[in-house]
């Protein structure tokens, strides 16, 4: 006659909790197969039944029937194992962080992952998580420029005036240049990288056809866009775009344009003067960001220039032409989001930025 299997009797409380480890989704797989050998043994199952039922073998079902009965919940948690020493002294995330405060070694410009994980002695995934968890983009990088204008906030409030509250009944209109665009032709399309992902593609090898520079003005109420080819950027080219611009409107209206410090647009008093009802606004030195046309060269750029092919320079004008047409009937103004920028913003550890 078999030995019938010894009766395990749940601890008060404990039935609602081996339910709830045995059904999740989330705890260990250890913890889950744990709470379900305990929850069947209660049942009055044998130990085979309860092996067969989930697929384990019949030792380890006795082993930790007993770490119950002798320890209840606690008793179905690892034992501390002993292993072999840690050779870090600090957390993880503490050394990674101090490091990034050093200088990278090997002639490195900065730190990455590889070379973080070869100085800690760790594996790179441990290092990568680390990075991941703070928000720490190595690769990642940021610019900023400051003006050294004296007259800074003068001048800035002034553009940022007009944008925000311009003159009743006026025009503001923002004006730059887009110089020696290249006529590049090379062969352009798609190609299917080693892991499956396509991309777009483009042979490094090129023919060049020459340049056009592109005067641009963006009315600030529209957001549409004015635009002269030319195959030069002389004073002569800006003053025939600006009669151009101007004329567009009735003489009696007046007219803001913001413009950088660009030689050309500066020592403009005889044009000025024969057009009273224009006022220039130049923006601090520097400061170019200030002009909102550099936010449509931008898409421009990147709309009709990067990458493109073009077999001369005739069609690298009907590109930009075609675009600035297709441009227009949708545009809508820029809405004015630049925050303030301190110096005390920039820190020089990422220590300061972590703790």
């Amino acid at each position: 006659m078999p030995k019938p299997p010894p009766q395990i009797t749940l601890f008060p409380g404990d039935r609602e909790v081996l339910e709830s480890w045995a059904k999740s989704l989330t705890m260990p797989h250890s913890l889950v197969e744990r709470a379900k050998m305990v929850l069947l043994s209660s049942q009055g199952l044998a130990v085979k039944e309860i092996a067969a039922e989930l697929s384990t073998y019949s030792n380890k079902i006795i082993q930790w029937r007993e770490r119950y009965r002798t320890s209840g919940m606690l008793g179905l948690n690892d034992l501390p194992r002993s292993g072999r020493p840690s050779k870090h002294l600090k957390p993880l995330k503490e050394q990674v962080v101090e490091l990034l405060g050093k200088e990278p070694p090997n002639g490195l410009a900065r730190w990455d992952g590889p070379s973080l994980a070869s100085e800690l002695d760790v594996s790179v995934h441990s290092v990568w998580a680390v990075l991941r968890k703070e928000g720490i983009h190595l690769q990642r990088q940021r610019s900023w420029c400051i003006s050294t204008d004296k007259e800074f906030a003068a001048k800035a409030a002034d553009i940022v005036g007009l944008y925000l509250a311009p003159p009743l009944n006026a025009i503001v209109i923002c004006v730059d240049e887009k110089p020696s665009m290249q006529a590049l032709e090379r062969k352009t399309g798609f190609v299917k990288t080693r892991n499956g992902t396509i991309v777009s593609a483009y042979q490094s090898t090129y023919k060049r056809h020459g340049t056009l520079n592109l005067f641009g003005a963006l009315e600030v109420h529209t957001g549409k866009v004015t635009g002269k080819i030319t195959e030069e950027k002389k004073r002569k080219d800006f003053i025939e775009f600006m009669d151009e611009l101007v004329g567009e409107y009735a003489p009696e209206t007046e007219i803001h344009v913001i413009l950088d410090n660009y030689c050309t647009h500066k020592k403009n008093e005889e044009w000025l003067s024969k057009h009273s009802n224009v006022c220039f606004h130049f923006t601090p030195t520097s400061a170019s960001w200030l002009n909102q046309v550099e936010i449509w060269f931008g898409i421009f750029t990147r709309k009709v220039l990067r990458n493109a092919s073009f077999a001369n320079k005739g069609q690298l004008r009907e590109k930009i032409e075609a675009y600035i047409k297709s441009y227009n009937p949708g545009a809508e103004p820029f809405k004015w989001r630049k925050r303030e920028v301190k110096g005390t913003q920039l820190r020089n550890s990422i220590e300061n930025l972590i703790n």
